[in-house]
């Protein structure tokens, strides 16, 4: 396999603590996992990491195509809602709205957005199994 198509690989993992919690552990990152059946406030639960994971994709894809566009920035903010269905259980949509603080035409934040949704990794694994769906817009 050449370099120019080497495949990237990521990896987690995961290990219970107790009845209440979960650490995940990735390259030096450690996070706290809310697997607690009663839930608990201080960490994320697997819908919300998942919510996460959309957002962070999102800011990502905008980190990596502004020096491509020349697109001037003074910062970004998503946010994400899900929604759950019962039976089977599973996120039945995603809306989110990305709040761009920016001077940039209502054309250059359109082609941003576009450029997020065609290019992000997370973006693209979770749009075919779940209404994905939202705006980008200027901060203010």
């Amino acid at each position: 396999m050449t370099e120019t198509t080497r495949k990237l690989s990521f990896q987690v993992t995961a290990r219970r603590t107790d009845a209440h919690g979960s650490v995940a552990r990735c390259k030096d990152a450690e996070l706290s996992l809310d697997t607690d059946l009663a839930g608990r406030t201080d960490a994320f639960n697997p819908a919300e990491l998942l919510l996460a994971a959309v957002s962070a994709c999102m800011i990502k894809g905008i980190e990596r195509v502004t020096p491509i566009l020349k697109f001037q920035l003074r910062g970004v903010e998503v946010r994400v809602r899900g929604v759950r269905q019962d039976v089977p259980p599973r996120l039945e949509s995603i809306d989110y709205e990305i709040l761009v603080d920016s001077d940039e035409s209502e054309q250059r934040l359109a082609l941003l957005h576009d450029n997020v949704r065609k290019y992000g990794t997370v973006f693209n694994t979770v749009a075919p199994g779940t209404r994905l769906s939202g705006v980008l817009r200027r901060a203010g």
